[in-house]
């Protein structure tokens, strides 16, 4: 199976995960073809937009909502008003649909992963993923992410409405029966999240936290011009990102309004790029590139003065001037007291073999 996600993020390299979620339900829709097709289109968008690994949702509506569940989202956006008369409208995969979508994924280069939400769906999802996805709103579903931390995989955990005793406590869990690569991802539960509560800094506090996990952002907020968002989370610590992902961000409902394109994807892409270009190294030492400024702007010890041979060397003899190819001013106290070995013009840069 291919293994971006966790190699990625180990090496702290970017990563992009494009939650498709069930949103091809709607795009299958608009383009007159099967849930598959678009699911597959998707995941083939995704691939050539860049983006590093897709992922779905899977659940049964019956084992996930009870039928009185209030909605939670803005029904401006998408109306429906229960959770289980949503969820009903995008429960119609299983295990074959999944794992058809998974050999697709293999095929084209992109790795695949899909959040179970059941029991049932977790067994079914193991051999087809690398890392399992615990969404926000299991977090403290402590026997089901039990279970799932037996499965010794690498997880993925969103954090989102949760309290910090309740990360502790979820974390604790996991780590008592694995000890795989552990992913914790700032989440904001608010669809659309308004850009002002989408408190960023809180990556720096799971950081600073966790310092042995990898920390990252699962993102809800509407797609910004330059991408700032995702942007200032990457420069706060977060490696891995998710976002939802749709091929039309003007279809009403669902995971539509809040998600990212292609053409966002690529500007996200684009801009991580130029900031790891722009970061460098960490080492305090001069670049390659700076080598002629280094020689020829900084100083050099100058003579102020002619200076004849066997003179005792004084303070006021000497200056300082570019270019920076003599005797570095750090060597002052050592010439002064030496004798002149050769007479000195007045605007020499001095040598070590001037003097003795």
């Amino acid at each position: 199976m291919i293994d971006t996600i966790i190699s990625r993020a180990l090496n702290n390299q970017f990563v992009l995960i494009a939650e498709i979620g069930v949103n091809y339900y709607d795009i299958a829709k608009k383009l007159s073809i099967s849930p598959i097709e678009a699911a597959k289109l998707m995941i083939r968008e995704a691939k050539n937009s860049g983006i590093h690994a897709v992922k779905f949702q899977t659940y049964k509506a019956e084992t996930l909502a009870a039928k009185n569940s209030p909605s939670y989202w803005d029904t401006s956006e998408e109306a429906t008003t229960s959770q289980f008369a949503l969820f009903k409208k995008f429960d119609s995969f299983g295990k074959d649909e999944y794992a058809e979508l998974r050999q697709y994924s293999e095929e084209i280069g992109i790795e695949f992963l899909s959040t179970p939400f059941d029991i049932e769906s977790a067994d079914y999802l193991y051999d087809m993923m690398n890392v399992y996805k615990i969404s926000s709103s299991d977090l403290n579903n402590i026997p089901f992410v039990e279970y799932m931390a037996k499965k010794g995989k690498p997880i993925l955990l969103s954090v989102g409405a949760s309290n910090e005793d309740e990360i502790e406590r979820t974390v604790d869990v996991i780590r008592k029966y694995n000890s795989q690569p552990l992913c914790l991802l700032h989440c904001v539960l608010e669809y659309p999240t308004p850009y002002e509560h989408a408190n960023l800094n809180k990556i720096v506090s799971l950081k600073d936290k966790y310092p042995d996990l990898i920390i990252g952002y699962s993102d809800h907020t509407k797609p910004d011009i330059c991408a700032d968002v995702i942007k200032t989370a990457y420069n706060l610590g977060a490696v891995v990102v998710e976002k939802h992902f749709t091929l039309d961000k003007t279809l009403v409902g669902n995971d539509h309004y809040h998600a990212m394109d292609s053409a966002d994807a690529k500007k996200i892409i684009d801009g991580i790029s130029f900031i790891d270009m722009i970061r460098g190294s960490y080492q305090l030492s001069c670049l390659e590139s700076e080598s002629a400024a280094r020689q020829n702007a900084r100083r050099s010890l100058v003579a102020a003065c002619d200076i004849q041979k066997g003179s005792v060397i004084t303070r006021d003899m000497i200056t300082f001037k570019r270019p920076g190819g003599g005797l570095s001013p750090v060597y002052l106290d050592d010439i002064i007291g030496k004798k002149a070995a050769v007479d000195i013009e007045d605007d020499t840069i001095l040598q070590t073999d001037m003097f003795v």
